[in-house]
């Protein structure tokens, strides 16, 4: 494993002539052999970015970026089976782990802070380094001996150092970094999160000149990494998205949120409804990044429904409004689905009182998948309250009435009948009348579970035609 060589011998021009040795032991096979095909080919190649980032900070690389002097074609063909995938000039190897080759290159002007207007290739090590975005992913690592896993590091904008220091800091003039890429401004915040770092004041500065363009970046990239943070068990959310907030960030990216500062809460430990929704997300697991986003959304409704210190509604209200951040952030539609349903939910009251019946009928509006999301969900909801969760309901004991009841039928696709049997016995058409009548002996199925046979369905449904058909000949009498 490498680590991070003698303070004050990397960075500079020195980066680029000859900077500090180091050894990488062991190197993994896959980019050894990527780096050796290259080099006996006759072009220059090196480890770049977050992978020597990574193992200078004594972490172990999974992804691999490799930088060389080829020009992409070059590299394609070199490689059967890879794919270059766009005109920056990055091919992309089969298997796994993942190995990407990028050819040195310059750019232009990115007029639409997320793509340089023109890229040319056949420049040098440093031109190429001289376009990355921190310090920290702009070293490089050029190999003397494969075999050995020796070989120099190239830093030529001091990376090693503020990498020892923990900082984050922007590649040259910091505005000019971020108006070529938007997205760097929310890199920024991960990066210094997830390392414990701090960001170097010039950059932090920066960073808040250009938050309103954060605006312009697409859907898909705000989405991504907002999925990157949220899923990183380093960051909590309540600390991320008060970076966001302090920096201006937030009201840009998800005014809904931000509407939430200043709205009060009912416990005053709590402090207001943005503290309390991060705090929520907080007590849910990395592992789910959308789970934790369903937290983090929980409460938007609260900001427009406050009356005489209720919230009445707020769960419908937010249900809405969750949804329209998922869709407007192209999150796919199960996981649209699966936020509004828990938003809407969220407020769900148990009592002792309930009936079997009343179990099922909630199992069955909240689905089988749904429940421990909803649960995890409602346990952080109280945890983010600053409340001790058995005080606050009776979850517990509706958890163990569930446990009971999940062989009972809860949709109509485990019904002992289906709409080809109620057409080709009953006679009815195809059409809306099928859907409404399965959904009655659903309910029926929910009050009895025991009625969940063929014939008692059919005679139900028998039963439910001759009614609907006595109705509507009064209705039209």
């Amino acid at each position: 494993m490498a680590k991070l060589p003698v303070p004050g011998r990397a960075g500079g021009q020195a980066g680029l002539t000859g900077g500090a040795a180091l050894t990488i032991d062991p190197l993994a096979e896959e980019p050894r052999a990527a780096l050796r095909a290259l080099i006996a080919a006759g072009h220059d190649a090196v480890l770049v970015g977050g992978c020597v980032r990574d193992l200078l900070a004594g972490r172990q690389a999974t992804d691999w970026d490799l930088a060389t002097s080829a020009a992409p074609e070059v590299v394609n063909d070199l490689f059967p089976g890879s794919h270059w995938e766009n005109r920056f000039g990055t091919v992309t190897l089969p298997g796994s782990p993942l190995i990407e080759i990028t050819s040195y290159r310059t750019e232009t002007a990115y007029r639409d802070r997320r793509r340089p207007d023109a890229v040319s290739f056949g420049a040098s090590l440093a031109d190429d380094l001289a376009r990355r975005d921190f310090t920290i992913n702009a070293v490089a690592w050029r190999p003397a001996d494969l075999a050995t896993g020796e070989g120099r590091l190239v830093d030529p904008h001091g990376g090693i150092d503020d990498l020892r220091a923990g900082v984050i800091r922007a590649v040259g003039d910091p505005d000019e970094r971020f108006a070529e890429d938007a997205l760097r401004l929310l890199r920024a915040v991960r990066f210094s999160l997830r390392f414990g770092f701090a960001v170097d004041p010039a950059t932090e500065a920066a960073i808040v000149r250009a938050a309103a363009s954060v605006a312009t970046l697409s859907a898909e990239r705000i989405r991504d990494e907002l999925v990157r943070l949220l899923g990183d068990p380093a960051i909590r959310p309540s600390v991320a998205f008060g970076r966001w907030e302090q920096l201006g960030l937030l009201r840009v990216l998800l005014p809904e949120l931000a509407a939430l500062r200043g709205v009060p809460q009912a416990k005053p430990l709590a402090g207001d409804a943005l503290d309390h929704s991060l705090r929520t997300a907080d007590a849910l697991a990395a592992g789910d990044p959308v789970l934790r986003l369903a937290g983090v959304l929980h409460d938007l409704g609260k900001a427009t429904t406050l009356a005489d210190g209720h919230f009445i509604g707020h769960e419908i209200v937010g249900a809405g409004l969750a949804e329209d951040v998922m869709r407007r952030l192209r999150f796919a539609e199960r996981d649209v689905e699966r936020v509004r349903g828990l938003v809407r939910q969220h407020m769900f009251g148990y009592d002792s009182s309930w009936t079997d019946a009343a179990v099922r009928r909630f199992m069955a509006r909240v689905g089988l998948d749904g429940l421990d999301d909803l649960f995890a969900l409602r346990e952080a909801d109280t945890a983010g309250s600053h409340v001790d969760a058995p005080t606050l309901d009776r979850t517990g004991e509706l958890r163990e009435r569930i446990g009971g009841q999940r062989s009972a039928p809860l949709e109509t696709r485990q019904l002992a009948i289906d709409g080809h049997d109620l057409q080709r016995v009953l006679g009815i058409g195809p059409g809306p009348a099928i859907g409404r009548a399965l959904a009655r002996l659903l309910e029926a199925v929910l009050d009895d579970p025991a009625r969940n046979e063929r014939e008692a369905l059919l005679a139900l449904a028998r039963e439910e035609l001759r009614r609907d058909e006595a109705g509507d000949s009064a209705h039209h009498g």
